[in-house]
C-alpha cells in the first residue's frame, strides 16, 4: 500500500481563520491511525486535506514519496467511507460496489471479480442482488466499505463510519472493521471517530488533536499510560482522570506530594531534583486506580456524594473538598451499597500516579 506524510500542514480560511496548525505525522504502510479530540478540532478537515476535497494552505502532504498538494483526489488513490453510505438508492449492492470501476472503464471480468473479493470479506456474498433499503445499517456501512475495497486504492480513509448506527451495531461493525483490516495487513487506513472506544480498539497509533494542532502521537496503551500533558491525560479514558493540585515536599526517584485540600500524601515514581521541591503540581490518577486505604496512609479522603452502580463497577463521586476543586471519581469493582454520605480515604499505587506542572507530564522533561 503507502506511507503517507504531513510535513508542517496548515488549514487556513479565508486567508485570516485558522483551524490547523504545525501538523508533522508520518504514516507507514500498513497502519490504522486513529484521528480523535472534541468537535471543532479539525479531525474531519484534515482527512478531506488528504483526500484532496479541502486544500492544504501551508505544508507538504505525500504518499509514497510524490508530492500530493495539488493532485486532484480521483489521482490520489484514495478511497474514503463518509458518515453517511451514500448509497445509491435504484442500484443492487453489486452494482453500487461496481460503480467507481464502470467509471473507470474496467472489463467486466475485472469488476466480477474486484466485486465478488470484496463481498467475500466483508461477508455480503448473500447480498449482492438486495437494494439497500433491504439492508440493516451495519449491511449497508459494510457496503460503502466495500464500494472503496474495489477500487483497491493506497489509503484508506475513514470519516466517523459507525456513528450513525445504534450502540449493538456500533460494537458489531466495530468488530468487523477490525477484522477487515487483519484480513488486508499491508493496507493503509485513517480513521476519524469521537469514540475513544472505536480509538482504543482499532488504533496502531492515535492522533489527538487539539487547540489546531497535535496534542500527542502514540500507540492506545501509550496515550492512556504516559499522557505528554493533562489534555491527553483527560482525554483518554472514561471516567477522566483525577486532577488534584498538590505541592512537590519530597524529591528522589520516588516523588512525594502534598496535596491543596488538606488531605495526605501521595507518592509518584517520577524522578524529581531537590529544585523541584515546593514545586506546584497536578496530581493525576486514573479513577479505575483509586484503591480504598484505612488509617492515615491515604492521598484523597472525601464524602461519597453520588455513586454509580453499573454492574461490574461501582462509580463513587466525592464531594468538592473546597468551591472551585475538580471533583474526585473513583471506580471500584463490584457492586457497593450504602456508601452516600460516607467518607471514604483513597490512595493509589506509585507507579499509577502522573505529576504535571503547567500542563505537561514531569515524565517528559
Amino acid at each position: 500500500m503507502a506511507d503517507l506524510k504531513l510535513t508542517d500542514v496548515e488549514k487556513t480560511y479565508g486567508g485570516t481563520v485558522n483551524v490547523l496548525n504545525n501538523i508533522n505525522l508520518d504514516i507507514k504502510t500498513g497502519e490504522l491511525i486513529v484521528f480523535v479530540g472534541p468537535s471543532g478540532c479539525g479531525k474531519s478537515t484534515l482527512l478531506r486535506m488528504i483526500a484532496g476535497l479541502e486544500k492544504i494552505t501551508g505544508g507538504t502532504l505525500t504518499i509514497d514519496g510524490d508530492l500530493m498538494n495539488d493532485v486532484p483526489p480521483a489521482q490520489r488513490g484514495i478511497a474514503m467511507v463518509f458518515q453517511s453510505y451514500a448509497l445509491y438508492p435504484h442500484m443492487t449492492v453489486r452494482d453500487n460496489m461496481a460503480f467507481a470501476l464502470k467509471l473507470a472503464k474496467k472489463s467486466p471480468a475485472e469488476i466480477d471479480e474486484a466485486v465478488n473479493r470484496a463481498a467475500k470479506v466483508l461477508q455480503l456474498d448473500e447480498y449482492l442482488d438486495r437494494l439497500p433499503k433491504a439492508l440493516s445499517g451495519g449491511q449497508r456501512q459494510r457496503v460503502a466499505i466495500g464500494r472503496s475495497i474495489v477500487r483497491d486504492p493506497k489509503v484508506y480513509l475513514f470519516d466517523e463510519p459507525l456513528s450513525n448506527l445504534d450502540a449493538s451495531l456500533r460494537v458489531a461493525t466495530r468488530i468487523e472493521i477490525a477484522q477487515l483490516k487483519e484480513s488486508m495487513p499491508n493496507s493503509t487506513m485513517i480513521y476519524v471517530t469521537h469514540d475513544q472506544v472505536e480509538a482504543m480498539t482499532l488504533a496502531s497509533r492515535i492522533v489527538v488533536l487539539a487547540n489546531k494542532g497535535i496534542a500527542q502521537v502514540g500507540t492506545p496503551l501509550e496515550l492512556y499510560e504516559t499522557p505528554e500533558n493533562e489534555f491527553v491525560a483527560q482525554f483518554i479514558g472514561s471516567p477522566a482522570m483525577n486532577l488534584m493540585s498538590g505541592e512537590v515536599v519530597m524529591s528522589g526517584d520516588v516523588t512525594e506530594v502534598k496535596l491543596d485540600d488538606g488531605s495526605g500524601l501521595i507518592k509518584a515514581n517520577i524522578p524529581t531534583t531537590d529544585a523541584d521541591r515546593g514545586l506546584k503540581v497536578n496530581v493525576g490518577i486514573r479513577p479505575e486506580d483509586m484503591v480504598v486505604t484505612e488509617g492515615d496512609d491515604y492521598a484523597f479522603r472525601g464524602e461519597v456524594a453520588i455513586t454509580e452502580k453499573l454492574g461490574e463497577v461501582t462509580q463513587f463521586y466525592f464531594k468538592p473538598a473546597s468551591e472551585g476543586a475538580s471533583q474526585v471519581i473513583a471506580k471500584l469493582a463490584g457492586i457497593h451499597n450504602g456508601m452516600r454520605g460516607q467518607v471514604m480515604s483513597m490512595t493509589a499505587d506509585p507507579s499509577k500516579v502522573h505529576l504535571f506542572s503547567n500542563g505537561q507530564s514531569l515524565l517528559y522533561r
